[in-house]
């Protein structure tokens, strides 16, 4: 065992992988979390956050299958027995996490953390306070979602991710400011359960930043399915009332003013990183962009001996992402010379069907003056997709003209979030387009459209036309 002491302050996604990694190498660890460990992924993010997108999911397709006799418009979702559920598997995780984190012998204090001197940390818990000393320390501290001056969260009507997950019973009717990821999968959830929902963004389409022919298709679906989506919306002004709220603004596309109401309005539009009071000087703490914390490579921050990870230091706000810094940041402490790489971050949004995306866009690789050839292979054309009934997405795979590397992956399929590690390979290690074409996928799966989509961007794809 090392005498060396880590203490990581946050038990968030990349806090905790930092913990274990730590450990592994032989430090002396203690975790700090204010809450319960796991942090926002597993307790009130990505692990709820699916729970109810299958759950709501299953509801719809039984609503809506074809083949089946008998009363459907009886069929009732148990909204309270899917929020037992949704806290069953949370907690199931949360404990499973101190499981480990015990066996590992990582110390796991309850209490809020903060830097007061090079190597001494301050611990308020509800005991009282407590100084750790440290040759190491990690921020894992995390982001939190953001609202607007005119649009405060109060927890009730004004609503977080947070807040919306746990809701006694869906809305009537919710209003979501914001087409990004977690504002198309919340809506998604309550709309299939029965909630009239509007998303309001202010960009030009939603998912800003991903690959525009894949989003533009995406959209498409998503209103069939009953969202109501308008982008290029500006919210200036809010009204709450007792029992709903009014949001008004001026379209960026005519100019004409809306206005909308609903029961609760859902804030989607972005996070802030929780930068506050970590250290006894933030002056000393170098900032970015964002308020983010600045770091290099091996994610250490402007202080010597403080690393940063996960959301606290901005980029993709994503728990794998925080899982990568952790390791990082943990094997830098311990003495090693790590870096972060992130050429192949992949990234998912868990609508119906899924998008999942790595690598450049097709505008990214274009603005970088990248000559490029985009193979597409749409689901229509792929026999398990259609058996899914689910064949209105498809596979994009973008590739340097020049060389045939593989730039980036763009998939909208069921389970594409399942299918992307292929293509995070392909642009992690600078394969070619052949070499997706190379190996053999099992018959019949959506994987299959991998190959034709790489085919296709050299006009050799075998199962749909080249013209």
């Amino acid at each position: 065992m090392d005498d060396r002491k880590l203490v990581i302050i946050g038990g968030g996604p990349g806090g905790y992988l930092a913990a274990l990694r730590a450990a592994q190498l032989g430090l002396k660890v203690t975790l700090v979390e204010e809450n319960r460990v796991g942090g926002i992924c597993i307790n009130v993010g990505c692990i709820p956050t699916k729970y109810l997108t299958h759950q709501s999911a299953m509801y719809h397709h039984l609503k809506n299958c074809k083949n089946l006799d008998g009363p459907l418009a009886e069929l009732k979702l148990n909204w309270a027995r899917v929020q037992q559920g949704r806290q069953a598997v949370v907690d199931r995780l949360v404990k499973g996490l101190e499981f480990l984190l015990s066996r590992n012998k990582i110390q796991v204090i309850k209490g809020r953390a903060k830097l007061t001197a090079p190597g001494e940390v301050l611990v308020k818990t509800a005991a009282g306070e407590l100084t750790l000393q440290a040759d190491q320390v990690i921020l894992a501290t995390g982001s939190r979602p953001a609202d607007f001056p005119f649009l405060r969260f109060d927890g009730k009507l004004v609503i977080s991710s947070t807040e919306a997950l746990s809701l006694p019973e869906p809305p009537r009717s919710l209003l979501v400011v914001g087409a990004g990821a977690i504002g198309l999968e919340l809506g998604s959830v309550y709309q299939r359960v029965g909630t009239e929902v509007t998303v309001l963004e202010i960009m030009p389409t939603i998912l800003p930043g991903t690959d525009l022919a894949t989003a533009q298709r995406l959209e498409r679906i998503l209103k069939k399915q009953g969202l109501k989506i308008y982008t290029r919306m500006n919210i200036e002004t809010a009204e709450v009332g007792p029992s709903q709220l009014r949001l008004k603004g001026v379209s960026l596309a005519d100019g004409k003013p809306f206005e909308y109401t609903a029961e609760k309005v859902l804030i989607a539009a972005g996070r802030k990183p929780n930068v506050e009071d970590l250290v006894w000087d933030p002056e000393l703490l170098r900032r970015q962009k964002g308020n983010f914390v600045e770091v290099d490579s091996g994610c250490r921050t402007s202080i010597p001996g403080v690393y940063a990870i996960g959301d606290l230091i901005g980029g993709k706000l994503l728990a794998h992402k925080a899982y990568h810094d952790g390791v990082v940041a943990a094997e830098n402490a311990a003495g090693h010379s790590t870096k972060v790489d992130y050429t192949a971050v992949p990234a998912a949004i868990f609508t119906e069907p899924e998008l999942a995306t790595v690598g450049l866009c097709q505008e990214e690789a274009q603005a970088r003056g990248i000559e490029i050839k985009v193979g597409e292979f749409p689901l229509q054309a792929n026999g398990r997709a259609l058996t899914l009934d689910s064949y209105e997405g498809m596979v994009r795979v973008i590739a340097d003209k020049k060389t045939d590397e593989v730039l980036g992956a763009h998939l909208l399929a069921p389970h594409a979030s399942e299918m992307i590690p292929v293509l995070t390979m392909a642009v992690s290690r600078r394969l070619k387009l052949r070499d997706l074409d190379s190996i053999i996928y099992i018959h019949p799966t959506i994987s299959e459209s991998i190959p034709e989509a790489a085919l296709k961007a050299d006009g050799l794809a075998l199962h749909i036309l080249n013209q």
